[in-house]
This record gives structure tokens, sequence and C-alpha cells, in this order.
């Protein structure tokens, strides 16, 4: 019997139009799984690399502790032991949404996927992980997940005065302001941000710089990366002010910090601000009312079954 017929069975229960908020948790956690997939594969290549030629073997030593060596393969153990299931999952999900959208007719246009990561930028809920996703990768991973959302929902019918009603009481969602992604640079004075300055004007490369330089270590740690800025981004308002001053790849003069340190910012990306119009965005109010009246448990896995699922970890 197909998921959509099963559904149909579930008591749905209604939840109170003031209490809705835009559905972007499912798509974090999806692309926190893509993170910790991403320095999984990052090992594979280097282990990769380790078998072809002579760069390498499972018992080339990686690191060792007081003369105690840790192998190439007690490595990748290691890494599968984290990473691995995670990863795995990952791509059984990806293959079972693309079976799923050819079995159930399923489309995702490029503009959907646009809008759900306008939306998901103006959100401000990216942690630091994700910042670290290229756009192409985000984008994969949101097709994925509006697959899932269609899917599911596809037979749930939202009354059309409803999708307008929660149109007018969230238009704030649907009016997105100009955004930045940009990088970071933390100095504890003046003149250690001229001297940054300098550097970054003879030539010297900004993440690198921010890692060597930066006094605020998650940004640092990231290459300065504080991934996408809005008006209304909780973050130091003088660092949006310099922001809204600068076009992409240019760098801030130094600006000085609320807490009395100075930064220096580079713009990566600018996206101009849009208001979407009720038109625009229908679709995505009638996805978002129909997911709520689903069971909060639901996820790709329901689906391995219908597809034949067989994988390393056995049974879910």
């Amino acid at each position: 019997m197909k998921y959509s017929q099963r559904m149909n069975q579930n008591n749905m229960q209604k939840v109170p139009l003031s209490k809705r908020r835009l559905k972007t948790k499912p798509v974090l956690t999806l692309l926190a799984i893509l993170f910790a997939g991403n320095i999984f594969w990052f090992v594979l290549w280097l282990f990769a690399l380790g078998d072809d030629g002579d760069n390498g073997d499972n018992e080339t030593v990686v690191a060792s502790v007081d003369g105690e060596k840790i192998t190439r393969q007690q490595w990748m153990a290691e890494m599968e032991r984290y990473y691995g299931k995670e990863t795995l999952q990952r791509m059984v999900n990806d293959k079972v949404m693309k079976k799923a959208a050819k079995e159930y007719n399923i489309d995702v246009t490029d503009e959907e996927i646009d809008l759900e990561l306008s939306l998901m930028i103006s959100s401000s809920e990216m942690d630091s992980s994700m910042r670290q996703l290229g756009e192409d990768e985000l984008k994969k991973q949101i097709r994925s997940q509006l697959i899932l959302e269609k899917v599911l929902t596809k037979d749930v019918i939202i009354d059309e005065e409803e999708m307008e009603n929660y149109y007018k009481e969230n238009a704030s969602l649907y009016n997105i302001p100009a955004t930045y992604r940009a990088k970071l640079i933390v100095v504890n004075t003046k003149d250690d941000a001229e001297k940054v300055l300098k550097e970054l004007d003879e030539g010297s490369n900004f993440s690198v710089l921010a890692r060597e330089r930066s006094v605020e270590q998650v940004s640092a740690s990231l290459g300065g990366d504080i991934g996408y800025i809005t008006k209304n981004s909780n973050v130091d308002p003088a660092i949006v002010k310099a922001l809204q001053q600068l076009e992409k790849s240019e760098i801030s003069e130094p600006v000085l910090l609320r807490d009395g340190r100075y930064g220096i910012v580079q713009v990566d990306e600018k996206i101009e601000g849009k208001s979407f119009k009720y038109k625009e965005v229908k679709e995505h109010i009638k996805r978002v009312l129909a997911m709520e009246q689903l069971p909060s448990t639901i996820s790709t896995e329901m689906f391995w079954k219908e597809f034949n699922v067989t994988w390393f970890y056995g049974e879910e």
C-alpha cells in the first residue's frame, strides 16, 4: 500500500494559526547530516589518494604521540565509527527521494529551491557547520527535502482562505531584506586592525588571516565566515552597517565594535532584498500548513520499505 494511502488513515490534528512558524528545521537537520558526511568523504578521498601509487597505504602513519603511532587505517576506522552511518543514511535518502519523485510524479523547480533558500537564510538559523556548505550543496539538500514534503502532502487539502490568512499574518517572513554572505576578522585594538588591513592590501588572503589573527574563535575556525547577514541578524550593528556600504569582494575599514574591539569585514556575496507576493509563495504556504497536519515523527526512512532499501547497518 502506497504511503499516501496509509497517511489518509492517520488522525490529523490542526495547529492554531498563531502557533505556526516557517518550517526550516527539517532542512537544517539534513544539512547537519550533510556536514558530517562531508568530513567523512574528505577522509575517504585521502584514503583513496594513499592507495594510488606511492602516496601511502593503510599502515601509513598519520600522527604520533610520544612515539606511539596512529596509522591511516586506525584513523579511517574512527572516522567511519563517528560519521559512516550518517553519511550512508544521507546517500540512501537521496536515492529514495529521487525514486519517490519519479513514482509520485513530483517536480521541484529551481524557483522553489531559491525561495526556500531565501527563507532559510532570512530566518538566521544557520549554524557554523552549515555555513561551510556551498550553495550547490545547500540546494541539493533543499531539493530532497521538498520532494519529501510534496510526497507527504500531495493529498492534503488546504482552504484558500486559510492560506491567504497565513500570508497576511506572516507577511514579514516574505519580505526578505538585503543579505550579505560575509567574513569577519576581530582584533583587540585599532592598531592591530590597521596591521591586518595593511596585510590585506598587500595581497594576503582574508580567510588565512582570519584563522591566524582573529580573536573570535568560532568565525576564525571557519576562515572568518559568519554566514548570511541581514539587518535583522543577531550580530553587532556596526558589522551590519559596514556590510551595507560594501560591494561584493570589498573589504571594510576597521570597525569599532560594541565590546571595544575592532572588526574588519568582507562581502563574499550580496543578495538584493525581495518581497514575495502571495501568488509567488502560495504553494510554499500550502505545503507548510499541510505538513502541520501530519504526525511529527515522519521521516524519509518511512519510505525505505516501499523502495526495498537494504544497507550495511541492517534493519532500521
